[in-house]
């Protein structure tokens, strides 16, 4: 047996509950992971809550790293012993995980457990949404919302290796300093300044190449108010509460600017390409160029103690849940 968090009905933070369960065994084509640590996301609420329905009862957590301890029949390019990653796979929030042979990882000697863990998810989504979503050019000038929070400060980083120029917002002097520190030119403080009118003066009035809005309804409005013709505004999540529908006319009124909402798994969708963004997202972590803010670890047991925090803009950078010891 080996411990899990369990969620038998959806809610609040509240239903996030320490249990004993099978350890799992790895079927064809599977390996069984001893996780070392894994992530707590958005989307880990979501399913919790309800928003995004899951078959009851579940594992939550989509996102860690450990290491190999079994792997069942037809596995090729996996052993027992290799440290790997993975995104996109249910079950995390425990002392062990079975994955796709598939969708591991393979994590470089540079970077440790908890840092592949922190960096799969929203390393990879900073990744696709700087090359492919709006391909970030020398001499841009994007905004980030919440330049602060794990995925701010990771944008704001690979936007400054590709040459941009980042205005990031901030709701405190506190934020400002880590926004700052992650590599952001200017620092909007969006609880006492018109974000859109701050933009406007820092870009000559012209606006900004892109936005990148992991907020959602809270900033929707002045995201799109604040791009140039032609910029791209690139939703890629709803922290703050889902966007209304849109009239599509409002994209031609804002200057034939273009609206997308990606997620990372259309951008992973074959293993291929997995290895390449991941590969990518580790080698930068392995030489510096890349850093990972983890704001705190928690205890397994303290999984409702981090959704609380999370949901409560209580935290800065990542938020990792760290299993105490090995299953008996």
């Amino acid at each position: 047996m080996s411990k899990a968090i369990v969620v038998s009905e959806p809610g609040g933070p509240e239903v996030l509950r320490l249990a004993e369960v099978p350890t799992p065994e790895p079927g064809s084509g599977q390996v069984t992971v001893d996780v070392a640590a894994c992530g707590v996301n958005f989307i880990d609420i979501y399913q919790r809550s309800g928003v995004y329905p899951v078959a009851l009862p579940f594992v939550p957590g989509l996102e860690g790293a450990g290491t190999v301890v079994a792997a069942g029949p037809d596995v090729t390019g996996v052993a027992v012993g290799d440290r790997v990653a993975w995104v996109n796979q249910p079950g995390g929030y425990a002392q062990r995980v079975a994955i796709p042979a598939a969708a591991a990882v393979p994590v470089p000697d540079g970077v440790d457990a908890a840092t592949a863990a922190a960096a799969m998810l929203q390393g990879m989504t900073a990744h696709y949404l700087v090359h492919d979503t709006y391909p970030v050019r020398p001499g841009d000038t994007v905004l980030v919302h919440a330049a602060a929070g794990g995925m701010g400060q990771l944008l704001t980083q690979w936007c400054r290796l590709r040459g941009a120029r980042v205005i990031g917002t901030v709701s405190s002097a506190a934020k400002e300093e880590l926004a700052r520190a992650a590599g952001a030119d200017e620092v909007i403080r969006y609880d006492n300044t018109d974000v859109v009118a701050a933009v406007r003066a820092l870009t000559g009035g012209e606006g900004v190449a892109a936005v990148y809005d992991g907020v959602g309804a809270p900033t929707f409005d002045a995201s799109l108010a604040s791009l140039r013709p032609r910029g791209t505004l690139a939703l890629y999540g709803q922290a703050g509460g889902a966007v209304p529908p849109v009239d599509p006319q409002r994209l031609n009124a804002a200057g034939s600017v273009l609206l997308a909402r990606p997620s990372l798994t259309h951008h992973v969708a074959t293993r291929h390409e997995l290895l390449t963004r991941a590969g990518a997202v580790l080698d930068l972590l392995a030489t510096g160029r890349l850093r990972i803010h983890v704001g705190k670890v928690y205890p397994l047991e303290e999984a409702a103690a981090a959704h609380a925090d999370l949901a409560g803009r209580r935290s800065v950078g990542k938020l990792l849940l760290q299993p105490s010891d090995s299953p008996h």
